[in-house]
């Protein structure tokens, strides 16, 4: 089968505007160019940004030769309630927007002519969602051209039957009975010993099935994610899969097995966005995301909460991280008023099947959710739901465990007429108008939370009536996800001897604790962070931030992020990263981090879901004599602290890894050595003071890239060592030539300016640029805030042929 890239040429314009609209690229988020103000109907949810339908345009030619071939489009991702229209006939509809369709185009199409195919993509009834979406064709768009007699679309799946020795079950469904030929490939080489399969045997239902051993496999795991290619013959058609061999198994006695041996899921949530680019997923940035969670600590992510991307699997694939790739946020109970929920009954089944077959082959994916947060599971409704979900999924694929993610605390609530989410709250959250906006649902518990602390949800996950209302549900699935519910683990195990638990979402503040049970108990078999990498939308829910950079706590219009990643939205990790890759024993050097020194005393925004916001510098300018609190991160018995050579104070390292020094601070050198019981010295690590002179930098994370491929350039304050000045402030314009700058920000959840223009504002002294780089040559880059000015050079090669129409 070909499968045709179909991304360019296309126009997007709000529906209802007359005329043309304005030439864009896809993947595209139409909403990222949207004002974004008080009057906001999403509000903190989306960022403030403003909700608009919008109208997809292409013409495109298809040569009377294709007339015999099926052609079939694939949309990876259409935010939502997608219309797809050819030559002005419906063609297809798609309510949900974050799963991959398909639209068979042949009775629509005019073989040897202009063809039109328009795309409507509504987003216009707000609130829709409890986090930033996007809106319009934010992922791929695809033509498929498969001859008469063909392989099916998603037609070959690929499952390991074992690894001592090596076999592989391949089922390949086809239009047609005929001759199959199978081939296995290592790289560019056909696997050792191995001729081309071929096969005229064929079932009644049309499906080939065989198993074949591979000798001498490499299996793919987290640390060697070793891949094969399929490729697959049949009659005129050919297909390629890529795979890994590995198997996965779940048991009261074992845990999680990989490969026949455990492996404990250090996981982060994270959400479909990417940073300054919005929603768009451009392969090059879902690469980058999954590579730093990786060097972060993170073997396992979360896709809260809704199907990932097909790029992001690849990466996942290709680096060796575990996926559960979730359904949905809602079942049949409002989280907001213009949700998924009016199309979940109809819906979910097929919606469910599309997520499975585009995770089939995936060796990264060991683990399915069916949802999030849903209330739904403390009813008896819900509790059905549950295990229907569950069987429907085994159906589909028996190759993996089902999860859910239950907030065990807000299950009781529901229970008992106090529900974070209903349908009552999400109508009055709905008819909120300007103004003073008074918080309901979710809004109104993060904001208690962020008051009350992180012990709030997980003391109340103790009370009786949580269990009493989530066992049922726990019951209808395979492996029990606790959202919050760590206080509980150690009660569980011994009340429920058969039930695996899963931190399918947690405090930062929980990653020491956690690990130390898991160590000892098989049956919990991992955590999720909340969140591994900030996000936009549900605004400052995880965010720490002083008047200087957020002038207002309320969570108003100049919020658009979250706060609440260990990795920040630019893609830099933060302190707290370096504390739960210390807790996960993986960092042998202590971890020094230091809160920002020129606000020691100060009150900052509240939130629940952050645990620190100390940096790793000893670089505060003008901030001499000054209070400063540094903490130090390290898996030791104790810990002493120096500055200057001279020692500061000496702490026991009690329950965890994570102890704090109140000293002064001065310029210099600061260092933090760990030792074990016995006083030998484990590591010891260092953070220098800036220099004095300021240098404007930028740091493009490629060293070369290919035409039309993603940049992305940090750009920093620093000395003339290279380090950063985290107080140096400044507005950066940014000008680019021989490329596009489709994103700049900052870390800072609070940011009035957004990401779609040329100019900046640093944060702790820095800023992301991303750059789609033009033709072969250089992309040329220009830095200045009118004192500094940089220029960075970043050669372009030719790009790859990818068939295009």
């Amino acid at each position: 089968m070909r499968k045709i890239a179909f991304n360019d040429g296309w126009t997007c314009r709000h529906a209802g505007d007359s005329g043309k609209g304005k030439p864009v690229t896809i993947p595209h988020d139409a909403m990222l160019d949207e004002k974004r103000t008080q009057e906001s109907l999403g509000g903190i949810n989306i960022g403030w940004f403003e909700g608009f339908d919008y109208v997809y345009e292409k013409e495109f030619s298809v040569p009377q030769e294709y007339e015999d071939f099926r052609l079939v489009f694939e949309f990876e991702g259409v935010y939502r309630n997608a219309e797809v229209y050819l030559n002005g006939k419906r063609a297809e509809f798609r309510p949900y927007g974050y799963t991959n369709f398909y639209v068979e185009a042949n009775e629509f199409l005019h073989f040897g002519m202009k063809n039109q195919i328009q795309v409507i993509a509504r987003n216009a009834d707000q609130p829709n969602s409890r986090w930033y979406s996007g809106a319009g064709i934010y992922r791929p768009v695809s033509l498929y051209m498969l001859p008469k007699k063909h392989i099916g679309i998603n037609g070959v799946k690929i499952s390991t039957v074992s690894i001592h020795p090596a076999v592989i079950d391949v089922k390949v469904e086809t239009s047609a009975s005929g001759e199959l030929e199978l081939e296995i490939f290592e790289g560019e080489s056909l696997v050792s010993g191995q001729e081309p399969v071929a096969s005229v045997k064929k079932s009644a239902d049309g499906n080939f099935q065989m198993q074949l051993e591979i000798p001498d496999a490499k299996l793919w795991s987290t640390e060697f994610p070793f891949l094969y290619t399929c490729r697959v013959r049949f009659e005129e058609d050919e297909a390629e899969e890529i795979f890994g061999i590995r198997t996965i198994e779940w048991s009261a006695e074992n845990g999680f097995l990989m490969n026949g041996e455990r492996v404990i899921l250090r996981g982060a949530c994270i959400h479909h966005d990417n940073g300054v680019l919005g929603a768009c997923c451009y392969p090059e940035a879902e690469e980058r995301k999954i590579r730093i969670l990786k060097e972060n600590g993170y073997n396992a992510i979360r896709s809260a909460h809704n199907p990932c991307s097909k790029a992001l699997l690849d990466a996942c694939d290709r680096r060796g991280m575990l996926v559960m790739d979730e359904f949905v946020d809602v079942w049949y109970i409002h989280k907001t008023e213009y949700d998924y929920v009016n199309h979940f009954a109809k819906w979910w089944k097929q919606d469910l099947k599309d997520m499975v077959e585009k995770d089939y082959n995936h060796p990264s994916v060991i683990l399915y959710s069916t949802g999030n947060e849903v209330s739904e599971t403390a009813q008896e409704r819900g509790i059905r739901l549950t295990g229907q979900m569950t069987e429907y999924l085994h159906s589909l694929d028996a190759t993996r465990p089902v999860t859910c993610g239950i907030n065990i605390f807000f299950n009781f609530l529901s229970s008992i007429g106090f529900g974070v989410y209903s349908d009552k709250k999400a109508k009055k959250e709905a008819s909120r108008s300007g103004g003073k906006k008074k918080a309901v649902g979710s809004e109104f518990f993060n904001n208690l939370a962020g008051i009350l602390g992180s012990k709030t949800m997980k003391i109340g996950a103790t009370l009786h009536g949580c269990d009493v209302k989530t066992r049922d549900a726990f019951a209808n699935m395979d492996i029990a996800g606790y959202n919050y519910g760590i206080y509980r683990y150690g009660k569980d195990l011994k009340k429920y001897p058969k039930r695996l638990i899963l931190g399918s979402e947690t405090f930062c503040s929980d990653a020491y604790a956690f690990w130390e049970m898991a160590k000892i108990h098989p049956r919990i078999i991992g955590d999720f962070v909340w969140a591994g990498m900030d996000y936009m939308g549900e605004v400052g829910v995880g965010a720490w931030e002083y008047s200087d950079y957020a002038p207002d706590f309320s969570h108003g219009a100049g919020w658009i992020t979250a706060g609440s990643g260990r990795i920040d939205l630019t893609g830099k990790p933060l302190a707290e990263a370096a504390y739960t890759k210390t807790a996960f024993e993986l960092m042998e050097k202590p971890v020094i981090a230091v809160c920002p020194v020129n606000h020691t005393g100060e009150k900052h925004s509240p939130s629940a879901w952050k645990m620190s916001n100390a940096i790793e510098s000893w670089s505060w300018d003008g901030c001499s004599g000054k209070k400063a609190q540094v903490e130090v991160y390290a898996r030791a018995d104790r810990v002493e602290l120096f500055i200057n050579g001279k020692s500061v104070g000496s702490k026991k390292m009690k329950n965890d890894c994570r102890t704090s020094f109140d000293v002064i601070y001065e310029e210099g050198i600061i260092e933090a050595i760990s030792y074990d019981a016995q006083n030998r010295e484990i590591a010891r690590n260092v953070l220098y003071t800036a220099g004095k002179e300021t240098i404007l930098t930028g740091i493009p994370e490629e060293k070369e890239t290919e035409a039309g491929k993603l940049c992305f350039v940090r750009l920093q304050y620093t000395d003339k060592t290279g380090t950063v000045k985290p107080l140096k402030r400044g507005t950066l314009e940014v000008h680019v030539e021989n490329g596009e700058l489709l994103g700049l920000g900052n870390g800072c959840p609070y940011n009035e300016r957004g990401y779609r223009t040329a100019k900046t504002d640093t944060y702790y002294g820095e800023a992301l640029a991303v750059i789609r780089a033009g033709e072969s040559g250089t992309v040329n880059v220009q830095v200045s805030d009118g004192k500094y000015a940089c220029a960075v050079q970043i050669p372009v090669r030719n790009k790859e042929e990818v068939e295009e129409c």
